[in-house]
């Protein structure tokens, strides 16, 4: 009898444009470890990167326009379920925002792990997402020390930078 092939882990890296894509990004290193896609929002700035990952789009849902953005958001929810069914990720890693929060509880809902990487930005606030995400991830890591005030059971792991 041979020896039965390991599949890899299938991770799903996701968020929001800006700042949010840039630390997800930083985990390059890991990709190579798993069998990866990376899911965030269509822009001009996004749109090389299917060059480089594979990778899937969400629509861009700016928050200050709230009417569209329900609109925006409620969109994103059903092509998040669409991209879960397709890739069937093992875990999902987010660094946030909006755009990561319903895959995280569709993962959660469909007995996943969740791992959330709160933003380097914030250094003594939560943000909305980190709220949202922290009750059902299964690893939440902080970039500052003292964000454990806010998230007890977080793991502190120093700059993603």
């Amino acid at each position: 009898m041979g020896k039965k092939h390991k599949r890899r882990k299938r991770v799903l890296f996701i968020s929001s444009l800006g700042g949010h894509l840039t630390q997800l990004l930083q985990l390059e290193p890991l990709f190579e470890h798993y069998e990866y896609h990376i899911i965030t929002e269509k822009s001009v700035i996004t749109k090389d990167l299917a060059k480089k990952y594979p990778i899937s789009f969400l629509v861009y849902g700016a928050r200050n326009y709230l009417f569209k953005y329900m609109f925006k958001f409620s969109f994103n929810t059903v092509k998040s379920f669409y991209y879960f069914w397709k890739l069937m990720p093992d875990v999902v890693v987010t660094t946030g925002a909006h755009t990561a929060v319903p895959m995280c509880y569709i993962a959660k809902l469909f007995g996943k792990k969740v791992v959330f990487i709160e933003s380097f930005a914030k250094t003594t606030t939560p943000t909305i997402s980190g709220r949202l995400i922290y009750p059902i991830s299964d690893l939440f890591i902080v970039q500052w020390e003292g964000m454990k005030k806010h998230y007890p059971k977080a793991v502190y792991g120093g700059s993603i930078y």
